[in-house]
């Protein structure tokens, strides 16, 4: 018989697409509104939708969240982000496939989940004052890497 006030774990993790967005040496950035890591800094990105092709999600994602419009140059990594409820249990799991994108037009304007969006110095991401998402500085900094490689 099932304990019926234990947490549910979720089945499997969930996919979701991040548009990682590195400009003159600027990384855009969104403060999350829900969770997982409500407040704090992460890539605009979310759920890729049923029959959705990875880019698209990516692209959808950065212009619900942002208002900025860019082209996938490559996906490039994946890591993990937990939804944790207040006693550490887990409440979702997702999987964050990134992409690279080349920014072509738009100012970052918070919009959908987003409570803020702006762009960030590289070098900034090191500052312990800055609430960051798990991961966000490595991610910034291979996606910087991975756009030098491309424009050589």
């Amino acid at each position: 018989m099932l304990n019926s006030s234990a947490p549910e774990t979720p089945a499997r993790p969930i996919a979701a697409a991040i548009a990682v967005v590195v400009r003159d040496g600027k990384v855009l950035l969104v403060r999350r509104a829900n969770p997982p890591d409500a407040g704090r800094w992460g890539f605009p990105g979310g759920k890729i939708e049923p029959g959705e092709p990875l880019p698209q999600a990516a692209l959808r994602e950065l212009m619900e969240e942002t208002g900025v419009s860019a082209k996938v140059v490559r996906i490039f990594t994946a890591v993990d982000a937990f939804d944790r409820g207040p006693t550490g249990e887990l409440r979702r799991h997702f999987v964050l496939i990134a992409a690279l994108c080349q920014w072509l037009a738009g100012e970052p304007v918070a919009g959908d989940d987003a409570i803020e969006a702006r762009w960030f110095a590289l070098g900034d991401l090191a500052n312990a004052d800055l609430a960051l998402s798990l991961d966000v500085a490595e991610v910034a900094q291979q996606a910087a890497a991975e756009l030098r490689e491309v424009q050589s």
